[in-house]
């Protein structure tokens, strides 16, 4: 997903191994390098509390600990209550407890090698985010639960740094990270151009953002892997653990906030079955690409250029 308006300011970077893009309606260069820096800092709180990959965040020193009741830090409970809430509206097609499947299936770097080590077979899940009880500072779940936040803590640092900007400079703002996209503020007289597109040669659809708004796109596409002959990827079936079978190529979510379109993309990816219901119940615009490039366009997602108002 890429984003571009001719007259505004713009800096990109790589991080967390996806691409960074800060827009900003600025009219002077201090401004925006300070929205950067608000972004590069709000990026950098997110790792330390909720980088399942860095042994050394909050999140991966809990997922380690075997004590049922245990302390966390506001704002990782902020992270842990968001990815629950999500749970429930989706009704567990996002289940923030998959960490240890994905551990067990080999995901345990970012990039680099993965190995297996657990057997490529469904199993019956005896616990999953429904056990999982956060109140008062301290989460509650079986040991052998392990969290992973990757499905919105990302989407949670694109909301929250285009709202900082918005509010602490008075400017407009737009926070890409990795497909992960919010607006605030005020918008360029043609709006937030978007370029809806996981990657180069998958069909593009050119839309038009204004206020705050929310687009996610999760991608099937990336993080994918060959084991004992069997096509792997990161986007996992929370009924069997196992990555979720033939799903899209990827699924875009236009939503209020990049955190709730991130929620319904994942689980939609997650269950590819079920994405019909699941469209149905998120009352938001939804674009699906096939896997054979064809795009599939719900509840109002607009056409090619059309422009999505807050």
């Amino acid at each position: 997903m890429s984003a571009g308006v001719t007259g505004i300011r713009e800096t990109r970077w790589r991080e967390w191994t996806v691409d960074v893009t800060v827009l900003t309606t600025a009219d002077i260069p201090e401004v925006h390098e300070t929205a950067v820096a608000l972004v590069r800092r709000q990026m950098d709180e997110v790792a330390r509390a909720c980088d399942r990959f860095d042994p050394g965040s909050e999140l991966s020193r809990l997922n380690l600990e075997h004590s049922r009741s245990r302390r966390v830090s506001p704002l990782l409970a902020d992270f842990v209550r968001a990815a629950l809430e999500g749970a429930a509206r989706t009704q567990g097609a996002l289940d923030p407890t998959l960490g240890a499947d994905l551990t067990g299936l080999g995901l345990t770097a970012r990039t680099g090698r993965r190995s297996r080590v657990v057997a490529l077979r469904p199993r019956d899940r005896v616990h999953d985010w429904r056990d999982v009880r956060l109140a008062d500072g301290f989460i509650e779940m079986p040991a052998e639960l392990q969290l992973d936040l990757g499905a919105t803590a990302k989407a949670q640092a694109a909301d929250w740094s285009a709202e900082r900007i918005a509010e602490r400079l008075g400017v407009g703002a737009l926070v890409n990270l990795g497909g992960d996209l919010a607006t605030v503020g005020r918008a360029p007289a043609d709006g937030w151009q978007v370029r809806v597109r996981d990657v180069d040669g998958d069909p593009a659809d050119l839309i038009a953002l204004r206020g705050r708004m929310g687009l996610a796109t999760s991608s099937s596409l990336h993080r994918r892997w060959i084991d004992s002959g069997e096509a792997m990827h990161h986007i996992l079936d929370p009924a069997t653990g196992l990555p979720s079978a033939d799903p899209p190529r990827t699924v875009s979510v236009a939503a209020p906030t990049c955190l709730e379109a991130n929620v319904w993309a994942t689980a939609m990816l997650a269950r590819p079955d079920d994405v019909d219901t699941l469209v149905r119940t998120a009352r938001h615009p939804v674009r699906v690409v096939d896997h054979d490039g064809r795009v599939r366009r719900f509840a109002g997602w607009p056409a090619p250029r059309a422009e999505v108002a807050a």
